[in-house]
């Protein structure tokens, strides 16, 4: 069992966390709030800032790194939080609702994103949700009936807006996920 300063420490270098209110410093730029997991590693802010501009054109929002989050749309800050929470390349990114304040377009953009990042980083992603139409995308699903916990495997999962993903070869951190078209 790991002490209470090491579960910290696990916690801070090893889990990505999206909330579902997205939970951005309003007194921090996207840069800053993007590069903060990274820089509370102890890394370097040149380096930080260098990943931190990868991922921010990665969702689409190279030109916003300056801009202060009430700026910003809430899709638009939904990406900056995908992007904080991949930035220390954490093995394990939860996702509560990361849909669940978007409409139905920007939803889906948002989601697909997610898994497009998620699945080229070889990182793990568990995502809580009440949205029906995302179950079909997960190769596994969790669901809690009469106290109980069901997982379920689903052999063919979607890609948001059509197409299968299939599971390849499990890496440590979870099972790698391709895109066969």
């Amino acid at each position: 069992a790991l002490d209470e300063r090491r579960q910290t420490l696990f916690r801070r270098d090893q889990i990505g966390i999206i909330f579902q209110f997205f939970n951005l410093i309003p007194t921090l730029t996207v840069i800053e709030n993007i590069t903060l997991p990274y820089e509370l590693r102890g890394r370097a802010r040149r380096e930080s800032e260098s990943i931190a501009r990868d991922l921010l054109a990665r969702v689409g929002l190279g030109d916003r790194a300056d801009t202060f989050p009430d700026k910003l749309s809430g899709g638009e800050q939904q990406r900056v939080a995908i992007a904080r929470a991949l930035v220390h390349q954490p093995a394990l990114v939860l996702a509560d609702e990361p849909t669940g304040n978007l409409d139905e377009d920007t939803g889906l953009t948002v989601l697909r994103l997610l898994l497009e990042l998620t699945r080229d980083q070889g990182r793990t992603l568990v995502m809580a949700t009440h949205s029906p139409e995302i179950v079909p995308l997960a190769d596994r699903v969790c669901r809690i009936h009469d106290g109980k916990l069901l997982i379920e495997r689903n052999a063919h999962p979607q890609q948001p807006g059509g197409g299968v993903v299939r599971p390849q070869v499990a890496s440590p951190v979870g099972p790698a996920i391709i895109d066969e078209r």
